[in-house]
Parts: structure tokens; sequence; C-alpha cells
């Protein structure tokens, strides 16, 4: 028997990611992974404004020290909205750029690497096929490259897709869409590249969306609102693809070699609860959704990065009452957002020349800046914002806290470099921000203390930020201490 204190269901980018982060706590975490090696497909490749700002405050993305000067200033790429341009994604300049495009295999290898060399157990091979909770732990089977193992945990995180071992062994519940549309992937050669539609193209039969390389392969998607396939899980054929592009585009596409062929669907899925006791949910395993917009791998590793702190400090014995809980409070929310706004995008997407007043309008909105930017955030998930913790109403708790350029006894630094270490951060701003010091003393053990002085002034003497970049409290939010107790607990004893 093997004994851990977390267990991870599932090596892709979100599990990998989550044993990374408690590694870097300290945490003793296995993860079983079914596949041998990290497998390259043509997936998600796309990292949006608040995952890339969320990874750079924890390391994984390197990013210039914020000066004086950028703040203010802005950064903006272009983007689609339902597959028609327009989009423009801003965030700003002192923090990573608002789209990059990074491949989950590339992202896996890189969280997986940085898990090993924090110490924790990656077992490659293993696939679950049991999985039981009891009130102090849970007991894990798995199947590996010598046989059965068994192992238990104190916490178990399932980030093991949309085929979740972990949530159909344990009956999560979930709330359902059923398929409209059958969509077909392919990373094949095409044989005559001028014949193929670049980018996303609709046509009165549905879509295509294509990568074209007249050098190698090429990504090609099509995109059939028709109906539902007829057998979601039969294999798909390099004849079937070429098929079905030919009839959306209505002309001969000569295609052959297909290195990768895969169906997907519009089906979406929210399980009602993220938690159930000591079992956690993550990524594909907690949400599905259509795949426009590439918000799936954002969504799954915002999941991450929001619940293996809070996972670390539970198992550290200094996390507040319900601190855990918060995980889906917040997460669930923001998976229902992406759910609610891929189903817009799929009506905005059919085919149907009846829609096209609709599209029109949208695409009016979109030359509106505040209308665009509005859209944007929600793409990006700038829009966050988690529910306060206190209930005290600050204007500050639960936002995300932009990076800022700030001066202390150490030099100059920003807010990014502040929270690299992973802990929660008390920064005091200023002459005013050090009244708030003896208050923090408590916690000394949990939460950083820096002073300095901001590039320009911020609403506030002093902000608590979290380890993940949002504000936990903020002084028009009731006491310092107040706060501290809810998120960490009661403060150590001074001896």
């Amino acid at each position: 028997m093997n004994h851990t204190q977390v267990l991870v269901v599932g090596g892709g980018p979100v599990g990998m990611l989550v044993a990374a982060e408690l590694g870097h706590h300290g945490v003793r975490t296995v993860v079983l992974e079914a596949e041998p090696q990290t497998v390259d497909r043509p997936k998600a490749g796309t990292l949006h404004a608040r995952t890339t700002q969320g990874l750079a405050r924890r390391g994984h993305l390197p990013v210039p020290v914020a000066t004086e000067d950028l703040v203010g200033r802005g950064l903006a790429e272009g983007f689609h909205f339902a597959g028609a341009p327009g989009l423009v994604i801003t965030a700003p300049a002192s923090e990573p750029r608002p789209v990059l495009g990074r491949s989950q295999a590339e992202l896996e290898r890189d969280f997986e690497r940085r898990a090993r060399e924090r110490g924790v157990d990656v077992l490659r091979g293993h696939r679950v096929t049991d999985i039981v909770q009891g009130p102090d732990a849970v007991h894990v089977t798995a199947l590996g490259p010598d046989g059965e193992r068994r192992f238990t945990a104190e916490y178990v995180v399932g980030a093991d897709g949309a085929r979740s071992t972990v949530r159909e062994r344990l009956g999560f519940t979930a709330d359902t869409h059923p398929a409209t549309v059958s969509a077909l992937l392919g990373l094949v050669r095409l044989t005559d590249p001028d014949t193929v539609p670049y980018g996303w193209h609709r046509t009165p039969r549905g879509w295509t969306i294509a990568g074209v390389s007249p050098y190698g392969h090429s990504r090609l998607i099509t995109m059939d609102f028709r109906g539902p396939h007829p057998d979601r899980h039969a294999p798909l054929t390099l004849d079937e693809l070429r098929r079905e592009g030919e009839r959306i585009v209505g002309h001969r596409m000569p295609m052959t070699d297909a290195r990768f062929l895969s169906r997907f669907s519009d089906f979406s899925r929210l399980v009602r609860n993220f938690r159930q006791g000591r079992v956690l949910l993550a990524g594909d395993a907690a949400h599905i959704h259509f795949p426009v917009g590439g918000q799936g791998l954002n969504l799954g590793l915002q999941d991450a990065l929001n619940l293996s702190w809070k996972l670390a400090h539970t198992l550290a014995g200094t996390a507040g009452k319900d601190l855990l809980d918060t995980y889906d409070t917040e997460r669930r929310p923001a998976g229902q957002r992406v759910i609610d706004n891929t189903r817009a995008q799929v009506a905005l997407m059919r085919p149907d020349p009846g829609l096209d007043p609709l599209r029109d309008l949208v695409a009016e909105l979109l030359e509106i800046d505040a209308a665009n930017t509005h859209l944007g955030h929600m793409i990006s998930a700038q829009e966050t914002v988690y529910p306060a913790r206190t209930g005290r109403g600050s204007r500050g708790e639960g936002r995300f806290l932009p990076n800022l350029p700030l001066t202390t006894a150490a030099g100059p630094t920003d807010l990014i470099r502040l929270l690299l270490p992973g802990r929660p951060l008390l920064l005091l701003l200023g002459e005013a921000g050090r009244a708030h010091a003896e208050q923090g003393a408590a916690w000394a053990h949990v939460v950083r203390t820096v002073s300095a002085t901001p590039a320009r002034p911020l609403p506030w003497d002093a902000v608590l930020v979290r380890p993940d970049g949002y504000i936990a409290w903020a002084p028009d939010g009731g006491s310092l201490a107040g706060a501290l107790v809810d998120w960490f607990g009661e403060p150590r004893r001074r001896t």
C-alpha cells in the first residue's frame, strides 16, 4: 500500500500543474497518468490573458520586471468571436501578452518537469480502476506496468479529463446540454493547399477551420450543424474527413497521410459541485464545452492555480474555516460562464441565413470599444471576480490585482516577483500602510509582509493578495485580523 498526502489522477497540463504547485509547497504528491509518455495531439494551443497572468505569478512564464513607463499602457491581440474577426483582447503592458501560443503537450512536459524537480512522484502507464472514499482517506486502485497497485491519500484531485474515472466512480452529479453539432478534426497533408480556405470559413453547409501548411501537415476542422454524430465514438477515417470538408466548401479538397483524427461536439457538462468530501475535480473532469475560443485549457489551468494553494494550506493546518469549499464557489461560476458563452457562440455560428441580421448586429457591437472590451475580457477570463469571503464589501476583494512596479528597501521590483514564493502577500503601501503591520504579525508563519512604495497610488494603503493574484482583503472591507482568520485560521500564539 502506497500512502501520500495528495494523489492526482490524470497527468495532462491541469493535473501536472496541480502537482507542480503542490510540490512547491512541500506536499507529498503522486500523479497517476495512463499514458506512458506525453502525446503530441493537435489540441488546445492558446493561453489567454488571465491564464498567462496567473502562470507568471507562479513562475511558470517569464515576464520582464514592470517599470513605471508601462503603467497605464496596454497590449492588444486580435482574436475572433463566434468565428468572426474583430474581437480585440487587451491586457496591461506590465503583464504577459494577452494571447500566447503554447501547445498542450509543451505545457504538460514543462509542468511535469517542474513537478518531478519538486519531489512529486509521477507514475506513467498507470490507469485508475477503482476509487473509494472513506472518512479519513481515499483509497485508489490502479493498473500499471507491474500489475495492480493500491494507494491511500488524504485528498484526491481528479484531473482525468472528459471521461473521468474519478467523476464516474464517485457519482458526481452534473448539468448537461446535449450535442447539436458534429465536428471533425484531422492533422493531414493537403496535397493541393490552394483548395482549402485558410482560417475560419463559413458556407451555407457549415464551417471549416484550417491552419494550412504548404510544406507539412495541416490542422483541419469541419463543423456540421445538422445534428450530433450518429456514433460519437466510431473511429474517424481520412475519407470521411475529406468528404465532409468537400461537402462544406463545395469543391474537391484532396488530402492524405492523416497523423491524427478525432470527433467532437458541442455537448457540455458542468458538475454541480467541484468537491465531494476529500475528492476534488479540475479541468475537463469538472466541465466540458464546445472548444470555440480556446477557453477549455485556460479554464482548467485556472482551476489548478485556484485549488493548489488552498489544498496546501488545508494540509498544513493553516486554512481558515471552509477554505477548501471556496474552490467550488469560485470556480463553478467560472465554468458556467464559459459554457454559456460558448453556447451563445455556437448559436451565432449556425449557417442559417436567417441569423445574418444577428451576426451583423454583433459585428457592429464589436466596433464599440466598451462592448469589444467586455467580450474580450469574458473570453480571456479577465472579467472574473470571486465572491467576497469576508462579507464586508470591500471594493477590491475577489478582484485580480494587476502587476505594478514597486520600490522596496531591497530596490525596484514588482507584484509578480513578490508573489513568486507562493505565499499570501500583505503589501504595505507607503507610510500609512505600516499601521497594518502589527495586525499581520501574528500570521507571519503564513503571510509574507512587504513594505513598498508603488509607482502610482492605489485606492488603499495596504492590500492582502492571494498566491493566485486575487485580492483577499483591502482596508475598506473590515479589519485585517478578521480577514486573516477567515482565510488562514486563528493566529499563532507568540512565545
